[in-house]
């Protein structure tokens, strides 16, 4: 197997690992603050529970565009350790926590340390061939949005199957080994005398310098809003579903497939409109995926059936799965010289952005014209972003560089 090929198939693990053990306490964490850590107040683990699950993304949010440019300086492979061998002791000091305090702390302390995904990207973005990098970008990015969908579901179904502290223990021990395998198979080709001639820039320097590059604004937009589109209604969707079948018995059970079966398309749709982009470009596949996104949202918000729900959920990952691998490609294309890192982990800090934001500002919506209503103003804000990216992606000079 080719070197790239055999990046990739490690790094889709790694993502798909790390991005679940982030999400994967969701089910279970207000239980795990009740019974393990006695918090016995529902006010209290109500709070407890928003503040800690958040705190991972704040931190990530901030610190990733520090460690972007840290890799553009030494290398991604580096940072890929870092942040693996990093979260795997965290994630295992989880299940020794006392105290929601403790447990706040580490999970702050996962965030600051975060980066695995971002310098994964880079990697195979500077380690493949061109030809190729559609269909790379999809399917490693495959493994960190499944990781995001189904971590929640792996957790509920461990907490009920092994209890909670056992899951971090299996978690961490899944990184640690994916970052063993990061360490024996992965190889980076990577120019530490070019590197270290390039001029240092400030993060708050090369944000401006990147954000002022409409097509990567653009693209940095493309991604807060993929985040807001699957994350806004999580919380949410268990009443939507309740709302469209009253009756239903195993609502809990329903409600998991119903939110997990987007990362299942997803993942399944990644790889091939990568592929399908290398082959008629990447623009064109974010410009088409955008539309079709957008669409997705209108018969969910029509809905009356939870078939109906989960068919329309289904067609939208399909569509979000054509979209983040065709942002990676461009990032790729359109990011400065010496600041490709940088770039992809501004992209992540997006990311973060829309995990943070999006379950607060979902509900606050939701409640004042209710679920269906969201979805009308997601896909509302997809179409918007669509006419931002067709403006800025097929502008002459856009098509110039595109050429080059």
């Amino acid at each position: 197997m080719e070197q790239w090929k055999k990046n990739i198939v490690v790094l889709w693990f790694g993502n798909f690992f790390v991005m679940a053990g982030m999400t994967m306490i969701m089910p279970f964490l207000s239980l795990y603050l009740q019974s393990e850590l006695n918090v016995t107040d529902i006010h209290e683990v109500a709070i407890w529970s928003g503040i800690i699950f958040s705190a991972n993304f704040v931190t990530s949010f901030l610190f990733q565009p520090i460690w972007g440019k840290v890799a553009d300086k030494i290398g991604r492979k580096v940072m890929l350790l870092r942040s693996g061998f990093g979260m795997a002791l965290v994630i295992i000091l989880m299940g020794f926590a006392t105290s929601p305090w403790q447990l706040l702390i580490l999970r702050l302390l996962n965030g600051v340390i975060s980066g695995f995904n971002p310098a994964a990207v880079a990697l195979v973005s500077t380690n493949t061939p061109k030809s190729n990098l559609g269909f790379a970008m999809g399917t490693i990015q495959s493994g960190a949005i499944a990781g995001t969908i189904l971590g929640p579901l792996i957790g509920g179904y461990l907490a009920d199957t092994i209890g909670y502290r056992p899951i971090f223990y299996i978690t961490g021990a899944c990184i640690l080994f994916a970052s063993l395998l990061v360490l024996v198979v992965v190889k980076e080709k990577f120019d530490k005398q070019s590197a270290a001639k390039q001029q240092v820039m400030s993060v708050t320097d090369g944000f401006k310098k990147i954000v002022k590059i409409p097509t990567l604004s653009a693209l940095l937009a493309v991604t807060l809003l993929i985040q807001f589109a699957t994350m806004s209604p999580m919380s949410l969707i268990p009443l939507y579903i309740q709302e469209l079948n009253p009756m239903l018995t195993n609502l809990a059970f329903v409600a998991g497939f119903v939110s997990s079966i987007t990362g299942i398309s997803n993942m399944l749709a990644s790889p091939l409109l990568g592929k399908f982009g290398d082959k008629i470009g990447s623009n064109k596949i974010l410009g088409l995926c955008l539309v079709g996104a957008a669409i997705s949202f209108i018969p969910q918000a029509l809905a009356t059936t939870v078939i109906e729900l989960a068919a329309a959920r289904f067609v939208m990952g399909i569509f979000i799965g054509g979209l983040t691998p065709a942002v990676n490609s461009l990032i790729g294309k359109y990011a400065p010289k010496g600041l490709e890192t940088r770039a992809y982990s501004f992209n992540s800090s997006a990311l973060a952005l829309g995990n943070l934001i999006a379950p607060v500002v979902g509900g606050i919506i939701s409640g004042y014209i209710g679920m269906s209503g969201l979805f009308w103003i997601s896909a509302a804000l997809m179409l918007i972003n669509a006419v931002w990216v067709y403006k800025s992606l097929f502008s002459e000079k856009s098509r110039a560089v595109n050429h080059e």
